[in-house]
This record gives C-alpha cells, structure tokens and sequence, in this order.
C-alpha cells in the first residue's frame, strides 16, 4: 500500500502561483514609472521581432510546475507498507544476565579429564539454552565492576548467542556487580506485559562493585512482577598441584570460597524464583534445562507492518525536470524548418 506519511505538504502547492500574483502586482506598479511611449518604434528599427516566445513560455511554466510538484511529493515522505507480518504470540520475555568477572577465567570446570574455564562453559549452555526458547523475547546483560545491556530484548536470537560468544572476562572489570544488573533487567522488564518477565542471573561470587544492593533489588524486581532464578557456579574442589607441578605440597582448594549462595537464594525467593548450584558442567545443563522447561505465556499478538521508502523516486524525477528546464533555457530557440527554408530562398534572390 502506497501513502505519503505528511500529506498536509501538498497544501503549499499554489505558493508559486501566489508570489507570482504578489510579484505581477508589484511589478505593474514600478511598470508605469518607467512606460516608453516609443518603445515600439524601437524595436521595429532595431529588426527585432515583435513576437514573444510564447510557446517557450509554456513549456517552461509546465517545467516548473512538474518539478515544484515532484519536490513536494518528496518532501511528504511517500512509503510502500507492506503486507503485516504477526510476531510470535507465546513466549517469555527474559533476560539473561552473566557474569564475566576475572573469577569467571577460573578453569575448574572439567569436560572429558580437561579443565576448562568457566566462561567458556557458560557460552556452550547458554547458546543451548537460548536455542530453546524460540517464540521468547531474549535480552543479554554482561557484568563485573560494571553491569550493561549487550542486547536488549529481541527475537533474534541468533544475535544474542553471537553477542555471547564475544564476551570475554574481564570486559567489564575483575569485581562483580549483582545488584547492578538486578537494576538493569527491572530497567527492561517493567515495561513488559506482566506474568512474562523472568531474570536468569548466573555468576560464581558475591556482590562487591553494585550501587544497588543486590536483596533490595530482587525487592524491587519482586514490586514489579519480576521473577529472578539465580545460577551459582564453580566446582567446590580443585587440586593445585605442588612444586614444580609435582604431588609434593599439592593440596586441594575450594575455587567457589566466594560464592555467596546465601545472597543467590534470597533473590531467588524474594521473586518467586529458584537457586541452582552448578558444581560442573552436567549441573549447569540442568539447570538452564529446568528453567527452560517453564511453561510460555500467553502474550497480547505483535503485528509489524514493514516499510520501504520511496523517496528517491520524486527525486530523481525532479533531477531529470531540473535538468531539462536547464537546457531549455541554455538553448530557447531552435530555428524552425519554415525559418530554415525563407533564410535558404532569400540567399539563392
């Protein structure tokens, strides 16, 4: 469907016409100061014709009177909506918030006798995790000293998982602000219909660089209908081996000492969520598993009717009027075959 999206530009339509009948006045006026009663005269004893060009005239108004038309056709923005396209009907809008402190380089994280490091984990189940949701509004926030929005809530999520895939620890300081991104979901989700909003909130330590106190913000996520479900991971052991890599000195440790599950758990049921512990790989894949297995809700229907602009049409022709009203002036006459032919028989008398 064809529409242009400011109509009331066409209003200005007979603005030439009015400065030309404001000019014609004005000129009339300072014409009889300067009439020439012998101006006829003249002209016949100067060999000028006496005949105005007038059919050069016309086709010069109906130039400009094409290009002032094509450049208001422009300048009311005309559009080409297409067909409406319905958004997908079901679905949660949730957001997914991952630390990416310095902890999270930590490689306690065992996959087939190979420690790896816990981001790295992470990515593997949240891509898993987030092909799952097809149908929900996914959004990603990255945290340490900082929290930020990587993505807001979309549909894409293929985006989300690329932006996942190029996070890397330490992108937004070595500490760990909880609260802070608590904050920045509400920021997202309030918005958002009610009975969809839900938070999964990983990380693998305590609250050391939020603004916003990490209880008061699930209070707060709480006011607003958020529900929360926190993730805490880290293995509980780790061998560090001893001199020179030897058994001698080596020890065992516990690499998640800073995880504050005590925090996790009461965001998790101040909102009406749930805390998982994810000591290896197999329990984060479970975890992300149980709560992917919550059931959509019925959202209102999304319908997009896609544009497309036509702009370049008007104004391309207006180039091509402009073009042509230039060269009519550069060349207004062109001799006529009649004139050609009464030059040719006066040189052969």
């Amino acid at each position: 469907m064809f529409e242009f999206q400011w109509p009331f530009i066409f209003l200005l339509l007979p603005l030439p016409l009015l400065v030309r009948w404001l000019s014609k006045a004005q000129s009339n006026a300072v014409g009889a100061a300067l009439r020439v009663p012998f101006f006829a005269q003249l002209r016949s004893l100067s060999g000028e014709q006496n005949t105005p060009a007038i059919s050069g005239n016309k086709f010069h108004l109906l130039l400009m009177s094409l290009l002032w038309l094509t450049l208001l056709a422009a300048s009311a923005r005309p559009i080409w909506i297409g067909d409406a396209v319905a958004m997908p009907t079901n679905g949660r809008d949730l957001m997914l918030a991952v630390d990416i402190s310095g902890s999270m380089s930590q490689e306690d994280m065992i996959i087939q006798d190979e420690a790896l490091p816990r981001l790295a984990v992470v990515k593997a189940v949240v891509n898993q995790f987030v092909e799952q949701r097809r149908g929900d509004k996914l959004g990603l926030i990255l945290f340490g000293s900082q929290a930020y929005i990587q993505s807001p809530l979309t549909f894409d999520l293929d985006t989300v998982n690329t932006l996942m895939n190029e996070a890397q620890v330490g992108f937004a300081g070595k500490q760990t602000a909880i609260g802070d991104a608590i904050g920045f979901a509400i920021k997202r989700l309030r918005e958002r219909p009610e009975n969809s909003r839900v938070v999964v909130l990983l990380t693998d330590g305590a609250d050391t660089a939020s603004k916003l106190n990490p209880i008061e913000a699930s209070k707060l996520a709480a006011s607003e209908k958020i529900k929360i479900y926190t993730i805490g991971v880290g293995a509980t052991e780790m061998r560090v081996p001893g001199v020179f890599g030897s058994s001698f000195g080596a020890r065992t440790v516990n690499p998640s000492a800073d995880l504050d599950e005590g925090t996790l758990q009461s965001i998790a049921d101040n909102t009406g969520g749930a805390y998982y512990r994810a000591r290896n790989p197999a329990e984060l894949q479970a975890a992300y598993a149980a709560i992917a297995a919550l059931e959509p809700v019925e959202q209102e229907q999304e319908m997009l009717r896609p544009e497309r602009s036509l702009l370049h049409w008007p104004l391309l022709a207006a180039a091509g009027l402009w073009l042509a009203l230039a060269l009519s002036r550069t060349f207004p006459s062109l001799p006529r075959r009649d004139q050609v032919l009464a030059s040719k028989n006066g040189g052969a008398q």
